[in-house]
């Protein structure tokens, strides 16, 4: 009988354990919800999304975009999930946080070939039953102390900030107007609150000086660049928010006629509009400086918060040294690692990562094809990501990321720049397919090869 074990119920543990039932494995998936919860959970569910409920641009030439689309194709029940439960949100797929969580924990509850276990593993499996650790950046205490006692050193940390969430009936809609950038999906999927420069100054001039919880003293607050706190935007430059999350393009309020000189742009939390999430506003404000500072803004002088802004303290493993080509570590090649810890940041990358090493493994326990998706692919181009460091420079980091286009091997020969991304999606798709066929396309290295330290 073929079986495997999977820690983890979130996006990358769901998604491996998906991957592994379909392909005939019997999976015991293990969540230590509802006897315990990290800081930054709130609900005893699966696929609980914490920070953000939008998955990002649904456009295939955006980096992000072609690895959600190349997860439809490979049947990720994450995606299919996302699908069900989606708002309008322009061109990004953003969801109902409880009805996405509903179809997860649902179809993996019907499938015969997934059991599921409550409690929280505090060491790192030896058994013999393959297990996939899929325990998040928020890995618990007892477990990433036994992580680091097995592979050595070089857990890595930064801090994350969560967006407030506010009730639609507390908004000032004088003071606001549905609108998506340039037109963009339905034309009015975000409600949009303009400043002019006086409150835009006003509210940048609060943001810097606003009380913050303060991190550890014997730790430096590093923050991942894609998700900065709006206040640590601030202290880089008055006007770095109005080129940032408050920029104003694409936008024209139609009381004045004239694009405001800055603007927030709240996202529907569900699809009735009874919440709306503050786009780009993740903060580290204590919650009365969050009422007080954000009410500095038109539209939220008396806004409800459903959710107040947070900080947590993310973890991740330095793969590159710590894990082999199938991020597995090096003592102990019946574990693999996957998601946000193995050193990749956002949800559609979790869940990518999970992909990825349950249909690895599987391949490997069902001895037909278990090599990673060839690098032409987002899937295949993220995972060369935990593989790749520049070991030559002592100095260098290995930092978390998203997908991003620079982690695609070039185009051969000459190619016009309007092309490059239309014939960079049209060979990644082509040889996804050929990878879920269970073949490797000739010419493409499966993974970067680690540069490990000596």
């Amino acid at each position: 009988m073929k079986r495997a074990r999977v820690v983890g119920g979130g996006l990358a543990g769901c998604e491996a354990a998906w991957q592994l039932a379909e392909a005939g494995v019997d999976v015991t998936l293990v969540e230590m919800k509802p006897h315990k919860r990290t800081p930054a959970q709130v609900t005893d569910r699966l696929c609980e999304l914490v920070c953000s409920n939008s998955l990002r641009s649904n456009n295939i030439e955006n980096a992000v975009g072609l690895i959600k689309e190349e997860l439809r194709r490979g049947g990720s029940l994450i995606l299919r999930a996302a699908e069900h439960a989606k708002v309008p949100a322009g061109d990004a797929l953003a969801v109902n946080r409880e009805n996405f969580s509903g179809f997860v924990e649902d179809s993996l509850k019907k499938h015969p070939r997934i059991t599921q276990e409550s409690g929280e593993i505090t060491a790192l499996p030896t058994d013999d039953i393959p297990t996939v650790i899929a325990t998040g950046p928020l890995t618990s205490d007892a477990l990433a102390a036994d992580i680091l006692k097995h592979l050595g050193s070089e857990a890595l940390s930064f801090y994350d900030a969560i967006a407030p969430i506010v009730e639609t009936d507390s908004l000032d809609m004088a003071h606001a107007f549905a609108m998506s950038r340039y037109g963009k999906g339905d034309g009015a999927d975000y409600l949009n609150c303009p400043l002019n420069a006086e409150e835009y100054k006003a509210f940048v001039d609060a943001l810097k000086t606003s009380e913050k919880y303060k991190t550890p003293t014997f730790e430096e607050p590093k923050y991942f660049e894609g998700c900065l706190p709006v206040e640590v935007m601030a202290e880089r430059g008055d006007q770095t928010l109005s080129f940032g999350p408050m920029k104003p393009v694409g936008l024209v309020d139609p009381v004045t006629g004239k694009r405001p000189h800055a603007v927030l742009q709240l996202r529907k939390e569900d699809i009735a509009g009874t919440a709306y999430n503050l786009v780009g506003f993740q903060t580290r404000m204590t919650q009365p400086e969050q009422k007080r500072v954000f009410g500095l803004i038109p539209a939220l002088r008396a806004a409800r918060f459903l959710r107040f802004g947070a900080v947590h303290r993310n973890s991740y493993l330095h793969s590159p040294r710590l894990l082999t080509d199938t991020l597995s570590p090096k003592a102990l090649p019946n574990l693999r690692f996957a998601g946000q810890i193995t050193g990749v940041e956002g949800y559609v990358e979790s869940c990518a990562i999970g992909f990825v090493v349950g249909r690895m493994l599987a391949g490997e326990l069902n001895g037909t094809f278990a090599a990673p998706p060839p690098m032409t692919t987002a899937l295949g181009a993220l995972f060369g990501h935990t593989r790749a460091w520049n070991s030559a420079h002592k100095d260098a980091r290995y930092d978390p990321s998203n997908v991003t286009w620079a982690m695609f091997p070039a185009l051969p020969g000459r190619v016009k720049k309007d092309d490059r991304r239309r014939i960079m999606v049209e060979r990644a798709l082509a040889d996804l397919e050929r990878w879920l066929r269970g073949e490797l396309p000739s010419g493409n290295r499966p993974v970067i090869a680690a540069a490990t330290a000596p």
